[in-house]
């Protein structure tokens, strides 16, 4: 067999290219990309009867993380690809590249593995070609599908996904329960064998799904690279050959039954993701899901300012002792304005109230309003002005369909005013309509110059590294369901969130309210919302989540005096580097996070006490001055704040009070000047 090199520059890395076929030679009947460390390999298999599929198997260490499982789609209009496919060539090439992300958990970002590209042929008519592209980084795997442009082949039309994720038996699963495709990826998780997990009916597991595997490790499954596609679930499927089988299901067109994707080729599906680790932690501070999408395609991103904004729906705009009523009016956003400018906070965000949203009109449905114009009694265009004069920026919550209805007049509009940037909501699909909307509208946002959070959402795919204005999605059960829901927001819940949502990519939480009350004594209500926890719980959570728009989302009044407002004003909401420190799911999370030369860490317990050791090895040389925060166990509610100086061999220790937290801060020591 005939090697052929090519050695070719690529984006500040290296691409090394084996074709691993010749003419002359039988076509191979497998093939496999490993991970430089050579701990992860995926493996892709052609058709071995003419009743059988394709199949691929991850392994992990030498074990089986992913079982042998079946590759292939299922056509609109009947009929499989991959059915009696077999293998025509393989290509490697190794991929060794860096390049900066801002905002992000780390400012430079290595992106390291090994790629085959697996080229197929259906065996009987019409001989269809397509690729199994692998990949296969030191943490992690994942794998796609593309349909190159041929012959008797030009318009792609997919019913749905024969992809399966066949896990070993004894693995113990953290999935997320959704019904059916129209979703806000909203609930909470369940925590059980994944043999026991059952999807009847409409119901479907949403991403990521986290998984241990005893005696191997964790593994997470995921997807990144969504464009042009339908967004995937998985769904619990009777397997052979033992193991735990789900299957992928994607999201259908709207109005479309039996099609799910349709797409001119060349084409290219999302990538399929399977985050692997020895230990928990090191999932949460991979770069993999980023690693597989596009490059920025903004040329200048210096106009991109992570930030917290005020968010005043969460607490119902509720607010004492002001000479005015509080509601969507020019003067309530002023008075948002000037605690913004006396706390530090650098946004304010225009919403809604009572199902009317600042601009008029119903939250939901949206009923055609002017975007550019406010409800009657608030003036946006003063408030704007107002914002300015006070070193304050201002966004603008908006239903997704004002966005798609007015966004090409509007959002140039808003760069000449000065908007920082707007929020979309109420999607509540990621079918392909919607994903490609999406796209549109962060590309259009970007073109003018504004960052763009989005709700109602299914989970982040990596979209922002190539825009990195696209700050955060909600796509998780959060702090707003304090507002209404019994059970509230208990720790347990928000201590999965960083090892399965978060995995995915940066998540908006509500964050803010300084007000928590113990597990005991909540109770929803709508207005001026309780939350659980203690204050320096919620000030490790803005290390803890990664959030680049986190809210600060309680009334003024709230705030003022308390001690814990500058510490939440001071903690960034970009980062140059991570480390996750301890992992433990529904039970704790410590993540220490570096701004410049200054860390942060922040732990967050569950409902029981727990004692904390954090060494602080991370740290460079010399001595650093810490400002630790922790739970004022003699007086709940309240914080105790330390200083001391500490190097890379000291210990931070503390007691996390139920549902309690830690904060520490870490500046370098400066030499004292003579």
């Amino acid at each position: 067999m005939k090697i052929r090199l090519h050695l070719t520059s690529f984006a500040m890395g290296l691409v090394l290219a084996t074709a691993t076929a010749d003419a002359a030679q039988d076509p191979p009947q497998s093939a496999a990309a490993t991970s430089p460390d050579g701990r992860v390999r995926v493996e892709v298999a052609g058709a071995s009867d003419g009743t059988a599929y394709p199949t691929y198997a991850v392994t992990f260490r030498g074990r089986p993380a992913v079982l042998r499982s079946r590759l292939g789609l299922d056509l609109a209009g009947g009929g499989s690809l991959g059915r009696e496919a077999a293998i025509e060539r393989v290509v490697t090439r190794r991929i060794d590249e860096a390049y900066n992300q801002r905002p992000g958990k780390r400012s430079r970002v290595v992106n390291r593995c090994e790629e085959v590209v697996v080229s197929l042929r259906e065996k009987a008519a019409p001989a269809r070609r397509w690729q199994v592209i692998l990949r296969a980084y030191d943490d992690g795997a994942a794998i796609r599908y593309r349909f190159p442009a041929q012959e008797g082949w030009k318009t792609l039309e997919i019913a749905d996904e024969r992809t399966a994720v066949r896990l070993p038996e004894d693995a113990r699963a953290v999935a997320l329960p959704l019904k059916g495709y129209n979703s806000t990826h909203e609930n909470r998780y369940l925590r059980k064998p994944a043999a026991e997990i059952e999807t009847p009916g409409e119901w479907r597991l949403g991403l990521p799904m986290l998984n241990e595997l005893p005696g191997t490790g964790w593994l997470a499954v995921l997807e990144a690279n969504l464009t042009d596609f339908a967004g995937m679930y998985l769904a619990k499927e009777q397997g052979d050959g033992g193991g735990v089988t789900f299957g992928c299901r994607l999201a259908p067109r709207p109005g479309e039954p039996g099609v799910a994707v349709r797409a001119a080729l060349p084409h290219e599906s999302p990538w399929r993701v399977f985050l692997l680790g020895d230990r928990l932690e090191g999932l949460v501070e991979s770069d993999l899901v980023l690693n597989l999408n596009e490059p920025c395609a903004i040329a200048d991103t210096s106009w991109i300012r992570p930030g917290k904004t005020t968010f005043p729906w969460w607490n119902g705009f509720y607010e004492e002792n002001v000479p005015f009523r509080m509601g969507l009016n020019t003067e309530t956003a002023k008075y948002y304005i000037d605690f913004c400018a006396e706390a530090g906070i650098p946004y304010h965000s225009l919403d809604g109230l009572d199902n009317i949203a600042w601009y008029g009109g119903t939250i939901v449905p949206y009923e055609g309003a002017d975007i550019t114009r406010g409800i009657e009694g608030l003036d946006l265009r003063e408030v704007i002005r107002y914002a300015g004069s006070k070193g304050v920026k201002i966004r603008l919550w908006m239903h997704w369909e004002a966005a798609r209805k007015h966004m090409d007049r509007a959002f140039p509009l808003y760069r000449e005013w000065g908007v920082e940037g707007i929020m979309l909501d109420f999607m509540d699909r990621d079918d392909q309509e919607m994903v490609d909307f999406l796209r549109r509208a962060v590309a259009k946002a970007a073109e003018n110059r504004l960052t763009i959070t989005l709700h109602g959402v299914s989970a982040p795919t990596g979209l922002e590294r190539t825009y990195p204005n696209l700050l955060t999605h909600e796509a998780v059960m959060n702090l707003e369901y304090d507002k209404w829901d019994k059970d509230g927001i208990p720790p347990e819940h928000d201590l999965t969130i960083p090892f399965t949502r978060m995995l995915a990519g940066p998540l908006d939480f509500h964050q803010g309210s300084l007000r928590g009350v113990p597990v005991e004594q909540f109770r929803a209500r709508n207005a001026a919302p309780l939350v659980m926890g203690t204050p320096c719980r919620m000030l490790a959570s803005y290390v803890v989540f990664q959030n680049h728009l986190p809210m600060v989302a309680d009334y003024p009044s709230a705030y003022r005096g308390h001690p814990g407002l500058p510490v939440l004003a001071a903690i960034p909401a970009a980062w140059d580097d991570t480390r996750c420190l301890a992992a433990r799911v529904g039970e704790l999370a410590v993540i220490a996070r570096r701004h410049g030369e200054e860390w942060w860490v922040g732990a967050m317990g569950g409902r029981e006490v727990r004692e904390v050791e954090i060494p602080l090895s991370f740290l460079g040389p010399g001595r650093f001055h810490a400002e630790v925060h922790r739970d004022a166990m003699e007086a709940k509610g309240r914080l105790a704040t330390a200083r001391e100086d500490v190097t890379a061999a000291s210990i931070v220790k503390g007691s996390l009070a139920p549902a309690g937290g830690l904060l520490v801060r870490l500046t370098p020591a400066r030499p004292e000047s003579k």
